[in-house]
């Protein structure tokens, strides 16, 4: 399996500028034999941005047929975040396109930070995806927060050999990269899942500056993660000015536990259950 993690400049209120940017970065995936592309969360109008709640397109839509479009010119699968209009309310989502340009999977972001409520909604579900690589689970950035844990672990237990996290990881304006400010947030909880059940989890963020919506002033720095049970398979750079695609090459993980099987497991390794 060859994974590229896509982090790009996205840009509030700008998705032609941030659609162009992610293609260029599927182009260049292609060129390297990738066989899917994981890209950032919201990538049409930025996380939070305050034109999302006007401007958000359904999903069948504009924004993601241009994306399924994108899959089968490349001839590769992508998974992307973009904000989903519905009638009623919008939603964070990603997906997991085919060579075919078939939508094969759909995720609602469910642990949604309280500046996000005014933006989306709560997602109702979690699913494992067939596609021949093995089983595919989505989840998207702060679905795997150390507290919100649970919801990688079920998707594990129900079979996911891999999990793709669109994100926008943030930080104050003055973090610098000696500060390691994803060590605690981001490598823990990703290590913690991929140890416990010998898989492979991944999430793509943004880079740039955050303009407009509750968290403006802040920055997106980079740091793209592929983790398997052995640590960190590829990371992103730390840059908040550009691009950049790193490559994770790794075997597809296999397991044959099942049900309570996985419970026997996590306590062998002395995994700490909740009272």
């Amino acid at each position: 399996m060859k994974l590229a993690l896509a982090q790009l400049l996205v840009e509030g209120t700008e998705p032609e500028r941030n659609f162009e940017r992610a293609e260029k970065l599927i182009a260049q995936a292609k060129k390297e034999h990738c066989d899917i592309v994981l890209l950032p969360e919201t990538i049409d109008f930025a996380w939070t941005h305050p034109d999302a709640l006007t401007h958000a397109k359904p999903i069948p839509g504009a924004y993601s047929n241009l994306f399924c479009e994108l899959a089968k010119h490349y001839q590769i699968w992508l998974c992307v975040g973009l904000t989903e209009k519905t009638e009623h309310c919008n939603y964070n989502t990603a997906l997991l396109i085919d060579t075919a340009g078939n939508i094969i999977g759909k995720h609602r972001k469910i642990n949604l930070l309280t500046v996000e409520f005014p933006y989306y909604a709560v997602g109702q579900k979690l699913e494992v995806f067939d596609t021949p690589f093995g089983k595919i689970g989505l989840n998207i950035c702060a679905d795997n927060y150390i507290d919100a844990i649970d919801m990688a672990h079920t998707l594990a237990r129900m079979g996911a050999q891999l999990i793709l996290a669109p994100s926008s990881w943030t930080v104050e304006h003055s973090i610098t990269e000696a500060e390691d400010p994803y060590r605690d947030k981001w490598i823990h909880p990703l290590s913690v899942i991929a140890k416990a059940h010998g898989i492979v989890i991944a999430s793509a963020t943004s880079v740039g500056y955050i303009v407009g919506g509750p968290y403006e002033g802040k920055k997106m720095v980079g740091c793209s993660l592929c983790i398997g049970k052995n640590g960190i398979i590829a990371q992103g750079v730390f840059n908040e000015f550009a691009g950049d695609l790193a490559i994770a090459t790794f075997e597809m993980p296999t397991t044959h536990l099942k049900g309570t099987e996985i419970g026997l497991s996590l306590q062998k390794q002395g995994f700490k259950f909740y009272n």
